[in-house]
């Protein structure tokens, strides 16, 4: 087609809701991150846990698949509020590899070449992309961890009937909210280092350093100022403990809940204030 063919012609496809908006990013980083092969086997091998879960809770009610396999129902595990807590760190654990993965790489390419004024010079605010960048992490964490553990808890409460479901709704309430902290944790943190750390392989070592030093640096305060309150810097710790106190497990806490909450919550507002300091409009002048 000659080049004075190529007239303007307004848009007439359809449009993005403006409250939905934000998914924009995410559905086309998607078309980045599973033209990786590792990444797409990795993200399969997040499933082999649940499943083997899932078998597991089968066999735990069939007493058949049980005498041909020789397996005494007295010695399996019990299906309670541990069971699903150790499914959480396993897949917890799985999350934060991917995130490793994935995130050091959603904000600083736009960073780097300059592409924050062609974002915001649309109709898209710093919230909407901040939000839409976390939304990345936060549906494919989502589908490795309170998804697949909800099925499972779901699975439970058919197989065992009865009350079993009204009685241990908590456990429920505890994946849900559980993973959910884990998940904003895990965005903030790793999008805050994104804004700030170009390259990429040193933006994921640091996310990992970032758990080992808080734990270092929490240790090195409690032995100096011989007290506990030196865990409110170690996230490790914090999530620790307001994990076992939603499954209700009883353990020693070296700090009370409300402060792991509130040292969760001040990891969160400092992430969000790195966040603000970077990713903000500039006019350009030529």
């Amino acid at each position: 087609m000659a080049v004075y063919k190529r007239n303007y012609q307004r848009y007439e496809g359809p449009l993005t809701t403006p409250a939905l908006r934000f998914l924009i990013l995410p559905r086309y980083a998607y078309e980045q991150i599973f033209r990786f092969k590792i990444f797409t086997a990795f993200f399969v091998l997040c499933f082999i846990y649940p499943t083997g879960a899932a078998v597991f809770i089968y066999l735990h009610h069939n007493v058949k698949a049980l005498q041909v396999l020789q397996l005494p129902i007295s010695e399996l595990v019990t299906i309670d509020s541990m069971f699903f807590l150790v499914s959480m760190i396993v897949q917890g654990s799985l999350a934060l590899v991917m995130t490793t993965l994935i995130g050091p790489g959603l904000i600083s390419p736009d960073l780097s070449n300059n592409a924050m004024p062609l974002y915001l010079s649309r109709p898209f605010t710093r919230t909407e992309y901040i939000l839409g960048k976390a939304s990345v992490l936060m549906i494919l964490l989502s589908v490795i961890t309170w998804v697949p553990l909800l099925l499972l808890f779901l699975l439970q409460a058919h197989l065992e009937g009865g009350g079993w479901l009204l009685q241990h709704t908590r456990i429920a309430v505890a994946v849900f909210a559980g993973s959910w902290l884990w998940i904003l944790i895990l965005s903030l943190l790793v999008l805050s280092l994104s804004a700030w750390v170009k390259w990429r392989p040193v933006a994921g070592a640091l996310l990992f350093g970032t758990f080992m030093v808080s734990s270092g640096f929490a240790a090195a305060i409690n032995a100096i100022m011989y007290t506990n309150w030196g865990y409110l810097i170690d996230i490790s710790q914090q999530i620790k403990i307001v994990w076992s106190w939603l499954f209700k497990i009883q353990t020693e806490n070296a700090i009370p809940v409300w402060g792991a909450v509130l040292g969760l919550a001040g990891v969160c507002a400092f992430c969000l204030l790195l966040l603000s300091r970077k990713i903000r409009a500039y006019e350009v002048i030529r």
